[in-house]
């Protein structure tokens, strides 16, 4: 799905050559520094490689318009943007920015359910905690439907249960309608436990690849 040749980036990252698969959980991995939030905005084309190549589906970035590149390609930031209003306001915003129809309450509902927020849909988002905010955001992305969901530490201000039901829960999801899913975590553990391949970056460059 994304083909990677000798991709560089300032002095962050420097990857030769690097396939990430379709339909599969990826997670990359690696200390802080070196290059995992980069690299998956290099895959969204919210920055763009100084040399070399990134293709989707064997087309090259530089041939794809930005925003249908974001519509097929979701990215989930570390902090997610919470707009001012309620939560359902927020949770229609993503379907609005990518021109989709609308949800009915009932599935807006069903979303939040799915990432365990268990809050009304008018109530305000900007009253949520952190850990609130980032499964709302997470719900308003699911609701999307890409084909592609890029997310970078979506469970840094969660508790460890909690991280646990909403990994799985993502995992599950992709499994079950074929997305593709490429994660940037700090936790071995979550690697281990629900990648199908890791990717370990050191100083930008692929230190390893293996399959879980």
């Amino acid at each position: 799905m994304f083909e990677l040749k000798q991709v560089k980036y300032q002095d962050i990252i420097d990857i030769k050559e690097l396939i990430i698969e379709r339909n599969k959980v990826t997670c990359i991995i690696g200390e802080s520094g070196s290059g995992k939030s980069t690299l998956i905005k290099l895959l969204n084309k919210l920055i763009s490689c100084d040399c070399g190549e990134i293709y989707y589906n064997s087309k090259s970035l530089n041939e794809l318009d930005s925003v249908e590149l974001r519509r097929s390609v979701i990215m989930l930031p570390q902090t997610p943007a919470i707009f001012p209003g309620s939560i359902k306001e927020n949770l229609l915003i993503g379907l609005k920015f990518a021109e989709k129809p609308l949800a009915e309450d009932e599935k807006l509902s069903s979303a939040l359910q799915f990432v365990k927020l268990k809050k009304g849909l008018a109530e305000d988002a900007d009253k949520l905690s952190g850990g609130e905010k980032q499964r709302l955001a997470l719900a308003r992305v699911i609701l999307m439907e890409p084909e592609v969901f890029l997310l970078d530490e979506p469970s840094s201000a969660l508790d460890e249960e909690t991280e646990q039901l909403i990994i799985e829960a993502i995992v599950q999801y992709c499994r079950l309608n074929k997305k593709t899913l490429i994660m940037v975590t700090h936790s071995k553990k979550i690697a281990k436990t629900f990648a199908e391949r890791t990717i370990e970056l050191r100083n930008g460059k692929v230190l390893a690849e293996r399959e879980e």
